[in-house]
């Protein structure tokens, strides 16, 4: 996380430290498998999250069994409007076939200087195909047709493609894989790597500018098709890196 400015809000320039608490975050689509998931995950490293959803009763059911997992925990429940215009930080976790509907909703609420983090994925199980299959996009990826969709000033950024929803909502599973993060600032990304790397077994690698979304999306069909032939829940773990994948440079690309 970024030092807070006198106003409350983050310095984006400021460099990564691992071990700072996560800021706050909504989650629009947090009902959900994976965004639930990240939802009691960044609780539970003292993270404060919003938990926001299109039904707000099931917003504060979700949140309520969110405080139960994780006894103490600062997790509130909104509609996705209220949600989205909480916090800084936003993670986008609902299925492809609801980004772009929920994007447009969102429009008069989203600002300049927020960060939308998307986890979509345009799978061909939002069009009734199979699961192991991709959509066709025609920006290229999911994360840029949201780049298309939010108002002026807002940036996306993609990630959490990878991961399993399902060892995300086990508190007793443990993690160690990789976060594959796509975006055009390397400032965003730093704070972004230093929200998701609160979540213990996380770790965050640069893969370049929002354009490699048409690639690291493409990694869920993959991950689905391995891990249903293994029974398992399977991560990405790249080797070979650096030991400081995010040094002080904040504002390069």
């Amino acid at each position: 996380m970024s030092p807070a400015r006198e106003d409350g809000r983050q310095d984006a320039g400021a460099g990564y430290v691992r071990g700072r608490l996560p800021e706050p975050v909504s989650i629009i689509g947090a009902t959900g498998a994976l965004g639930f998931g990240l939802a009691v995950r960044l609780a539970r490293a003292g993270g404060e999250v919003v938990i926001g959803s299109r039904d707000i009763d099931r917003a504060r059911q979700a949140a309520a069994r969110a405080r139960e997992a994780v006894p103490g925990a600062t997790c509130s429940a909104a509609a996705n409007a209220e949600a989205a215009s909480a916090t800084e930080l936003l993670l986008l976790t609902v299925p492809f076939r609801n980004q772009a509907e929920t994007l447009h909703n969102l429009r008069d609420v989203l600002t300049a200087g927020q960060l939308l983090i998307d986890a979509t994925v345009p799978l061909a199980a939002a069009a009734g195909g199979k699961a192991t299959r991709m959509l066709g996009v025609w920006q290229g990826s999911a994360a840029q047709q949201a780049q298309e969709l939010v108002p002026e000033g807002v940036t996306v950024l993609s990630a959490l493609h990878t991961i399993s929803a399902a060892t995300l909502r086990d508190l007793d599973g443990v993690l160690d894989e990789d976060v594959l993060l796509a975006g055009d600032r390397r400032a965003d990304k730093v704070r972004v790597a230093t929200l998701l790397e609160g979540i213990e077994g996380l770790r965050c690698v640069d893969c370049g500018r929002l354009e490699m979304a048409r690639v690291t999306e493409q990694l869920t069909a993959l991950m689905i098709s391995i891990n249903a032939r293994y029974k398992t829940h399977a991560g990405v773990r790249i080797t070979g890196l650096p030991d400081e994948l995010w040094p002080s440079t904040a504002g390069s690309r």
